[in-house]
């Protein structure tokens, strides 16, 4: 789940890796026989490891995105006795759709999907039997939205997201750099990006290990290093920088964000919740008081557990806060553009007109 923390801020919860969360959903539209009535109905839903609910699909089925309509044809089982609009049912949500056949055996469930890829108008449903398959019309919410997928799941998510992003960068900051650089790894594959790690970026630079030079240098020298990194990285497309974690990084200063915000920021956040609701008032707070300067990025994945393994589950994480994000508001990709070719003066997200100096 997405949480609105601020004019331009997503967060989206990840669990522990062995929790299963539950999610009570509410006020469903009940489609049955061709008519429609509402009905409001009390079920659980286990929630999968990135936070959103899991999905069934026990049958063949093809999906078509046809711009402002959705088309899915779901394969009636061959076994299943002579079907009609009296044995159907269907349960259309903004973000939820379930397809299933009644007989005297039973109900036997179809399709369950607790998240579509993206809303539809449920009031707007309409359906059909076309011999062995049942026809589903969905009507998107979004119109200019493409849907690469029926669901909101990984396989999709990472194409779906690269195209909002419109070549966008990425930076990754956290208190680890292991995490960061796992996470980043991910992001990048599901997005066709290329992953890049700022420590690896300035050892290459210096031609010795990163720690070597800190014990050089003064302790703001590896700091300043790093901004220098992001300073030329400001320019480039489709990256994914994985930052150096902890107050040796860049990223712990306040100054440096002015480059980062040449891409969409994520802040890979250790949760000390074990829910949503917790996770939420804990970055509220953060960003309220300050006390964290990571609280600066634009987005927030917070990770209440890790092993190995889980950086897909993160990066996950990661492309469903972005995606929220660009959702409310689209204008985002085409500002960060501009906020570049003015060159990254600080301004995020009131971008000033030219020739504005941020030294004044």
């Amino acid at each position: 789940m997405a949480y609105p923390l601020s004019q331009c801020t997503a967060l989206v919860f990840v669990p522990p890796p062995s929790a299963a969360i539950f999610a009570p959903s509410n006020s469903r539209l009940h489609l049955t026989g061709g008519s429609i009535c509402n009905r409001s109905t009390e079920t659980l839903k286990k929630v999968s490891r990135c936070g959103s609910a899991s999905s069934s699909i026990n049958f063949d089925y093809q999906f078509r995105d046809d711009g402002g309509e959705l088309e899915l044809r779901l394969q009636v089982p061959p076994d299943h006795e002579e079907i009609s609009s009296k044995n159907v049912a269907i349960n259309a949500h903004d973000f939820s759709l379930d397809v299933a056949l009644m007989s005297q055996k039973g109900i036997r469930t179809l399709l369950s999907i607790p998240r579509l890829y993206s809303r539809i108008k449920p009031i707007e449903t309409m359906w059909f039997i076309d011999e062995d398959e049942i026809v589903l019309s969905l009507k998107k919410q979004d119109v200019t939205q493409p849907w690469p997928g029926l669901l909101e799941a990984w396989e999709y998510l990472g194409k779906g997201v690269a195209g909002m992003l419109k070549a966008t960068s990425i930076y990754i900051v956290g208190d680890s750099t292991l995490i960061n650089s796992a996470v980043a790894q991910e992001l990048a594959l599901a997005l066709g990006y290329v992953p890049l790690e700022s420590k690896k970026l300035m050892e290459q630079l210096l031609k010795t290990s990163l720690d070597d030079y800190a014990k050089l240098e003064d302790r703001d020298a590896v700091a300043e290093l790093e901004c220098k990194v992001f300073e030329t990285l400001s320019k480039q497309l489709r990256v994914v920088v994985a930052t150096l974690g902890g107050v040796q990084g860049a990223a712990s200063k306040p100054h440096s964000w002015r480059f980062m915000y040449a891409g969409f920021t994520v802040w890979l956040s250790r949760s000390q919740s074990q829910d949503e609701a917790g996770a939420e008032k804990e970055a509220v707070k953060a960003k309220e008081e300050g006390s964290v300067v990571y609280s600066k990025a634009e987005t927030v994945v917070a990770l209440s557990g890790w092993e190995e393994g889980a950086a897909r589950d993160a990066a996950e994480g990661c492309l469903r806060a972005l995606k929220y994000l660009i959702e409310s508001d689209k204008e985002l990709p085409g500002n960060k553009s501009l906020y570049v070719r003015l060159g990254a003066r600080g301004d995020w997200p009131n971008i000033m007109p030219p020739g504005w100096d941020p030294a004044a």
